[in-house]
Formats: C-alpha cells, sequence, structure tokens
C-alpha cells in the first residue's frame, strides 16, 4: 500500500509539473498564471458540486433505514472501524451490479449500490464491496481523483488552444513561426500524457481501497469473490444509464469488460485478475 502510496504523489506531481510546464511554454508566466488560475477554479466547482451531478445523472434514491437496513448495519460497522462519520447511502435503479462512492468531505460522503448488486452477492461479499467504497472515502480518494482529472483538464484545454493558435497563426508572423510544429506536437502529445498518468493514479487508488477495506474487515477473500462476480456480470450487461467519464468511480468498470495493451493503458481500474491474485495473498494479523 505504502508503494501506491508514493507513486500517487509522484504522478500527481508529474501532472502538476506537465499543466505548470505547459503553461509557461506557449504562454510564458502569463500562460503559467492563466493556467493555475484555472485550476483552482475548476477544482473548487468539482470538488463542491460534482457528486450531486453524478447521483441525479444515475437517478440514484436514498436509501431509508427501514427499506434497507442490513445495508446501513454493514455500512455503520465498517465506518466505526474506518473511523469516520457514516455517509449517506443511495440505490442506483439498475440491475446492472456495481457500487461507488463519491462526495467532497467525510461529513458529505455517500456510497451508492445499485439493485443488481444487492441481489448478486452474498452478505460477506457485499460487505467487502463497502468496505471497499469506504476506504475511498477514508483515503479521500474523491479529492485526490477530482484534482487529477481537474489538472488534466486543465492540461487538454490549454492545449486544444494553443492547436488553433498556431493552425491559425496565433504565435507570430512569418519567420516568428519556427516553433509552430513543435508547438503542434507539443499540444497534441500532452493531453495524451495527462490522460495516461491520471487514468495510473485511479489505477494505484483502487489497489489502496482494496487492501484499506480488506483490512477493515478482516480478510480479502470476500473482496476478490465479489470482484469476480462483478467483473463477469458488467461484461454480459453493461451499465445503459450514465456516462463513461464516470467509469472510475465504480468498483469495476460499468460499461464495457478490459482488453488488451492499448485498453488496459486507457483504462480507469487495475486489471481484475491482478486485484484478485494481491487480495487473495493478502496477509491481515
Amino acid at each position: 500500500m505504502i508503494q501506491n502510496q508514493i507513486k500517487t504523489v509522484l504522478l500527481l506531481g508529474v501532472l502538476s509539473g506537465l499543466l505548470l510546464g505547459i503553461g509557461f511554454f506557449i504562454g510564458g508566466q502569463q500562460g503559467l498564471i492563466i493556467a493555475f488560475i484555472f485550476a483552482i477554479l475548476m477544482n473548487f466547482g468539482s470538488f463542491l458540486y460534482s457528486h450531486k451531478l453524478v447521483l441525479f445523472m444515475y437517478k440514484a434514491k436514498l436509501a431509508k433505514k427501514e427499506d434497507y437496513p442490513k445495508l446501513h448495519e454493514m455500512v455503520e460497522e465498517i465506518s466505526l472501524k474506518a473511523k469516520i462519520p457514516k455517509p449517506k447511502i443511495y440505490v442506483i435503479p439498475t440491475q446492472t451490479p456495481n457500487a461507488m462512492a463519491t462526495g467532497p468531505t467525510y461529513k458529505k460522503a455517500v456510497v451508492a449500490c445499485t439493485q443488481g448488486i444487492l441481489g448478486l452477492l452474498n452478505e460477506d461479499e457485499l460487505k467487502g464491496v463497502l468496505a471497499h467504497e469506504i476506504a475511498h472515502i477514508k483515503n479521500r480518494d474523491v479529492l485526490i481523483s477530482t484534482i487529477a482529472a481537474t489538472i488534466a483538464s486543465v492540461i487538454t484545454y490549454i492545449a486544444f488552444m494553443a492547436r488553433w493558435a498556431a493552425i491559425f497563426g496565433g504565435f507570430g508572423r512569418d519567420g516568428e513561426n519556427n516553433n509552430i510544429v513543435a508547438i503542434l506536437a507539443l499540444a497534441i502529445l500532452t493531453p495524451i500524457i495527462a490522460m495516461i498518468i491520471q487514468l495510473a493514479i485511479s489505477r494505484s487508488r483502487e489497489f489502496i481501497a482494496d487492501e484499506t477495506g480488506s483490512r477493515f474487515i478482516g480478510q480479502g477473500e470476500p473482496l476478490a469473490s465479489a470482484l469476480e462476480k462483478l467483473h463477469s456480470e458488467n461484461n454480459k450487461s453493461p451499465l445503459k444509464l450514465g456516462n463513461q467519464a464516470t467509469n472510475s468511480m465504480f468498483i469495476v468498470n460499468p460499461f464495457r469488460g478490459s482488453g488488451q495493451f492499448f485498453a488496459k493503458i486507457f483504462s480507469t481500474h487495475p486489471d481484475v485478475k491482478q486485484r484478485i491474485k494481491k487480495l487473495r495473498e493478502l496477509k491481515i494479523y
């Protein structure tokens, strides 16, 4: 877990450096300042409101305690072990089995389960999934993923402006355009690099949540078993509602199965077989 934490810090540092670097290269000190202001504003908005938008997008409804007593009991038990306030619980009206965590702070945190996951998993497996989602809340992964996604979005936006400026002569005339090819190459490649780094951060946080959640319940096998079922069922019946931009929020990719080399590079989730292997090798004392 420590290795993945260090990896997250390093990747966020590289992503931030990439943002500041492209801002400075394209616009000098002024470009650097503009990129920084964009990052702060977008972070602030995403941090405060993205969880409400996601819940609305998936038509999630608040799960009343009288309707889902066992679900509330499990969330409360795991939250006590995690030493955080009990998050609100929502149910998403779809039979595709999955779960997510969102919310900007401990007090505003949310765990959402689909109807399908409540019918598919046994009690131990569901507890493993809930522990994974509460681990995301405990580790403040919503904040980390928001920062990463925001920085990557700003880089993409700056690169987009740079491409159009280069194409239409925004960087000068005649002899002053010697750097247009370099600027275009940078503007095309930088967003791709930023996205790869963002996705690597997402995959690292999944491994950390797997381990943290397993330690909350004292074993890794329930989550490993749950992941096998969830991966299989989501491949058979991918989610029909929502948006692929939110797939990193779910415990397994809800829209499509993992593919080969390029699909894995651009995946928000680690390989399921690798996650299961790590969980079954996990030693908890």
